[in-house]
């Protein structure tokens, strides 16, 4: 039997602290997460306090498919905390500084781990302090040439900048981002979007793409045009679904309707399913199936990482192989 795929979660592990309690939290950590539950071997690449929510964090995990043994303890600075508050369902954030996880320090241990791991995902927000982003950019320019590296933009103001962005779409093979963060990351890059997308033709289908997404379209595309390393540009739009671009076709995804408890760790959810299964082959439409039906499981949770039966597990996975058909 095949070893299950290595995949890593670099960057920020913190709590989020609720209206109604507090909740481990972090995108690459949800990510990690995640993976490790869709039967991928996955590992956290962060930096905790030593202190005791530094200790809860690791009680939290223990029990979940995901290796801890990799996390950094710092004497200096205490674990991460980020405080969340509701616009309807929007999460709003006020992430707390400094903490542990801006300042992960490179180990002989970490780079023989990226050298090996099959995908990595990283994002903007773990790289507010230099010496993390410095360890962040290290640790991606390590991965072999097959490893599929995800840059995941978190727009989290003040901590993003356009060098941020230049630096990781630079390195990075999939960059995954929210439709209000898409014309923004553009902006920062100073790069024009065209009034009419190129035309590429879609992935498993003949209609159009719903007018609303052509602008999405044409921005994953320019993107694509402007950072050769990346072969994939994932654009979650919500509850509307999310598309799917590469530099050959493209897949737009209507979403599924689903009772929201709050949105936390949804995008998260969503790009460990793109990444699992773009391990294994499978095309856009899948990719996007996938995405979606987990993204959706995760928004009619509470917080981002839930419990989860084995039997909504099998449900799911059953729903992605069968609409892959």
């Amino acid at each position: 039997m095949k070893d299950p795929h290595l995949i890593l979660g670099i960057g920020e592990l913190l709590w989020d602290v609720l209206p109604d309690g507090m909740r481990l939290g972090g995108a690459p950590a949800n990510f990690a997460v995640m993976a490790g539950r869709l039967g991928d071997r996955a590992g956290i690449l962060s930096r905790i306090g030593r202190d005791e929510l530094g200790r809860q964090a690791v009680d939290r995990l223990d029990p979940m498919p995901v290796e801890t043994s990799f996390l950094e303890v710092d004497l200096a600075h205490e674990t991460g905390r980020v405080t969340v508050s509701f616009a309807g369902d929007e999460p709003q954030y006020t992430i707390h500084e400094p903490a542990a996880w801006d300042f992960l320090e490179i180990s002989d241990e970490w780079v023989q781990l990226v050298e090996r791991a099959d995908a990595i995902c990283f994002g903007s927000l773990a790289q507010r302090n230099p010496q993390s982003r410095q360890t962040i950019q290290t640790l991606t320019a390590e991965t072999s040439a097959a490893c599929i590296r995800v840059f995941d933009v978190n727009l989290r103001a003040p901590f993003y900048s356009a060098e941020v962005f230049q630096e990781s779409l630079e390195l990075a093979t999939v960059v995954k981002m929210n439709e209000d963060e898409a014309p923004l990351v553009l902006e920062l890059l100073d790069v024009a979007v065209e009034e009419e997308p190129a035309c590429s033709k879609p992935q498993s289908q003949t209609e159009e793409a719903h007018p609303a997404a052509n602008f999405l379209r044409t921005a994953a595309e320019r993107l694509l045009q402007e950072f050769p390393a990346l072969q994939m540009a994932a654009i979650t739009r919500g509850s509307r679904g999310s598309l799917l671009v590469t530099r050959e076709e493209w897949n737009e995804h209507p979403g599924f309707p689903v009772k929201v408890a709050d949105h936390i760790g949804a995008g998260d959810a969503f790009t460990a399913a793109i990444t699992h299964y773009m391990l294994r082959g499978a095309d856009l439409a899948t990719l996007n199936e996938a995405g979606n039906r987990w993204g959706g499981w995760m928004a009619s949770q509470s917080g981002a990482m839930p419990a989860l039966p084995d039997s909504v597990r099998d449900a799911i996975a059953a729903a992605i192989e069968k609409a892959s058909f």
